[in-house]
């Protein structure tokens, strides 16, 4: 990362400049990337949903399957997208198009943004951790190249159902958790109020996990946030698509499925930190 304006902010600052309503949702950068973009609807078995947008599109000539996870920018927008929570036939559409990417030897295109998958009894019913567990399962061995972008809040296995692939970035403020830092305050410290505090513990900012390796690249943001300067923030993802899809084309399908399969394999490698100790976790 060239610069390190994070540094002066706190990881709950961070949080909140994550969850602006003004910051760029995934229609927006779909509207701004992509020319002569197609929107496919339905997962073939019960509905559509709202909340995950799928289609092809072109960027700079090059035909991509762009997925996304969409919160929507009002309340009317939010109420109809369920506020970016998938149901299972959210990701049972994500995964038709995939497989329809590989049909044509299309790279896919995935936008992540979700507080986590819809936890409804509704969409319990429907097989929701199947539907997310059986995306992981398709999206590591899917013969194409998948570049992921994680564009605001990657929260828990509602992220994951979208996010396995070959080359995975994060704008410089969004994050990538396991729980959102209210629900790890109200299970460690059963108060909620102490979500600042979870956040620093989490470690979920993108810095943290480039060290860990659980992603590959960062993408910088303009002073303030993407939203001060939405412009600027398009061009950098459409470079780093770009530059990503010139380095994946180059590798062999094999070799492609290896790497990522490896990728994950050997992800889980644990530090004790002490903010660990003063959870009471070590």
């Amino acid at each position: 990362m060239s610069t390190k304006k994070h540094e002066k902010l706190s990881a709950w600052e961070r949080v909140a400049i994550c969850r602006h309503p003004s910051r760029p949702k995934a229609l927006d950068y779909i509207s701004n990337l992509c020319q002569d973009y197609v929107e496919l609807s339905g997962d073939r078995l019960f509905r559509d949903d709202p909340a995950i947008c799928a289609g092809l599109g072109m960027i700079d000539g090059q035909k991509f399957m762009v997925i996304a996870q969409e919160k929507g920018y009002d309340t009317e927008t939010r109420l109809k997208r369920n506020f970016g929570m998938p149901h299972p036939e959210g990701y049972r559409k994500a995964l038709r198009c995939m497989r329809l990417a590989a049909k044509f030897h299309l790279p896919v295109l995935s936008f992540l943004d979700t507080p986590g998958a819809y936890a409804g009894l509704a969409a319990e019913e429907r097989g929701q951790g199947w539907a997310i567990a059986n995306n992981l399962l398709e999206m590591s061995r899917l013969p194409t190249p998948i570049i992921i972008v994680l564009i605001g809040e990657g929260c828990s296995g509602g992220a994951l159902g979208m996010g396995i692939g070959d080359s995975i970035a994060m704008l410089e403020h969004s994050y990538y958790s396991v729980i959102s830092p209210e629900g790890c305050a109200s299970i460690l410290w059963k108060d909620a109020s102490k979500k600042q505090q979870a956040a620093e513990v989490l470690k979920m900012h993108p810095e943290y996990l480039l060290e860990m390796e659980i992603i590959d690249h960062i993408i910088n943001e303009p002073h303030g946030g993407a939203h001060h300067d939405v412009a600027s923030t398009y061009a950098r993802v459409k470079e780093h698509i770009l530059s990503q899809w010139n380095v994946l084309k180059a590798v062999p399908t094999d070799d492609l499925l290896e790497r990522r399969f490896a990728k994950f394999r050997k992800m889980g490698k644990c530090a004790i930190r002490e903010e660990e100790v003063l959870c009471g976790r070590v």
